[in-house]
């Protein structure tokens, strides 16, 4: 069964969220969290610009086993601009998070993040923790997402002039921006290699270009440079719940490296490198990551307080493809990604395409 309905921002700002419930009975996941706990819901938060063509795949696939939440960001498809134009920082989100879970009963959740999202569920887990048994980080990073675009700081060097001419210039750049045929910027995408031609289906991209567009230009900018200068670093390692972390090697927006950084400091990280993935792994390898996913929910979620007191006995290990057991720190040790080591759950280059 599914249902839509609108939270409440601390401000007043409309949220828009749509709930799904999973088959629910004994076999289900969504019921396994524990008797008088609630059912277990995955909460889905999208990178920015986005208003979820990520999760088209997923959406279906999660329902089979637990309820389903996805959400607008303010000012994304149909939630409300913030009364305030100011209001799109990381922590205004991260806010408006805890009342898209309140909205949906405020039961057990795993926290979904693509890209930007990952920023949001972390920032989210400062001050709201209670609840979350697991998390899924999905090319993303832990913050500073503008320092490392492409491999390099020039987005962030480059985008506080740019917001000032587009704030001095409003109208200018909302024709400018909001002329771009999303087509033309799907065959762009294709041709430069920001997504595998080879892999992913031209349409599942088509709402995002259109949606992209259709945003407020000043918004989007000022919502970028909240998120460039925004750090979770601080906060991975005492984020003691079971987090999966799914990257791409060949994602050029979030380079891998920050996704392996990212799984060695969280206390139970676990990661997931897929060859040849990029920044939109869900549809480029559905079925590899929907299996992975499923996977993590049942060994490491459901057994909730066993399998977190055996990781943190185990001092986190995690099993890599021949069955040994490896610690996760000495797996992903800075000297060993410097060297090229591979990732502890899937070593560099194993990863196949489901």
């Amino acid at each position: 069964m599914g249902r839509e309905l609108f939270a409440a921002g601390k401000d007043g700002t409309r949220i828009y969220v749509r709930y799904r419930e999973g088959p629910g009975g004994s076999g289900s996941l969504a019921s396994g969290v524990g008797a008088g706990s609630g059912r277990l819901t995955a909460v889905l938060c999208d990178g920015i610009a986005c208003d979820g063509f990520i999760w088209k795949y997923l959406w279906d696939d999660l329902a089979r086993t637990v309820n389903v939440a996805h959400w607008n960001y303010r000012g994304h498809g149909r939630s409300s601009l913030p009364g305030d134009p100011q209001a799109v920082e990381l922590r205004d989100h991260a806010s408006d998070l805890a009342a898209v879970r309140a909205s949906i009963g405020d039961g057990p959740v795993v926290l979904f993040g693509h890209s930007m999202g990952c920023q949001v569920v972390l920032e989210h887990l400062r001050t709201h923790r209670e609840g979350v048994r697991g998390l899924v980080l999905i090319c993303g990073s832990s913050g500073r997402i503008t320092h490392h675009f492409k491999g390099t700081d020039v987005l962030a060097q480059l985008l506080p002039r740019l917001i000032e001419q587009v704030d001095a210039y409003p109208h200018i750049a909302r024709a400018i921006w909001s002329r771009v045929p999303a087509p033309m910027a799907l065959r762009i995408a294709l041709l430069t290699r920001e997504v595998d031609a080879s892999a992913v289906t031209p349409a599942d991209l088509l709402p995002y270009m259109r949606h992209m567009v259709d945003i407020d230009f000043s918004m989007f900018l000022h919502m970028l440079r909240s998120a460039g200068e925004h750090s979770t670093l601080d906060l991975l390692p005492q984020i003691d719940v079971p987090a999966l972390v799914i990257a791409g090697d060949r994602d050029t927006f979030t380079p891998p490296r920050l996704a392996e950084e990212m799984a060695a400091a969280l206390p139970r990280g676990e990661l997931m490198m897929v060859s040849g993935g990029t920044h939109v792994v869900p549809l480029e390898r559905k079925k590899m990551v929907i299996e992975r996913v499923e996977q993590f929910l049942l060994e490491r979620v459901i057994g909730g307080a066993s399998l977190g007191a055996s990781a943190r006995a185990s001092g986190s290990q995690a099993a890599t493809d021949d069955g040994r057991s490896r610690s996760l720190a000495e797996e992903a040790s800075p000297q060993r990604l410097a060297e090229g080591g591979s990732s502890p759950d899937h070593p560099r280059g194993l990863a196949k395409d489901g």
